[in-house]
């Protein structure tokens, strides 16, 4: 079983910055992508950002420029630094990792976690 926790959301004013992160245990093998997503009230859930095994990213263009995602292989790690925060990035954040292990290959998600900018 693998499960995937994430941290670091909560209430900030715009123009400021929140770190969330997620760690992985269980049965692991390998991982592969991860990234993070996030489903704002009344929208669908979308990309974020993605890192591969090899470090590569996608940001989408909405937080370009304000958003960093990072990984650590070796603590099973996964980070999204935010900055200069706007109201419509609240949203609940979601975990994602594509993880090898007895199983197979598959998409695991964490249970999200709650990011609220407001004055």
């Amino acid at each position: 079983q693998v499960q995937l926790v994430e941290s670091g959301g909560g209430l900030v004013q715009p123009g400021g910055s929140l770190r969330l992160s997620c760690a992985a245990s269980g049965s692991i093998f390998r991982f592969f992508t991860m990234g993070w997503y996030r489903r704002a009230p009344g929208r669908q859930r979308e990309l974020v950002a993605d890192i591969t095994s090899g470090g590569s990213t996608t940001v989408a263009d909405s937080v370009k420029g304000r958003f960093t995602i990072s990984r650590d292989n070796a603590k099973n790690m996964v980070y999204l630094q935010m900055s200069r925060l706007k109201p419509e990035d609240t949203a609940v954040y979601y975990c994602n990792a594509n993880i090898a292990n007895e199983l197979g290959k598959a998409d695991y998600w964490g249970q999200g976690t709650q990011v609220t900018v407001s004055s």
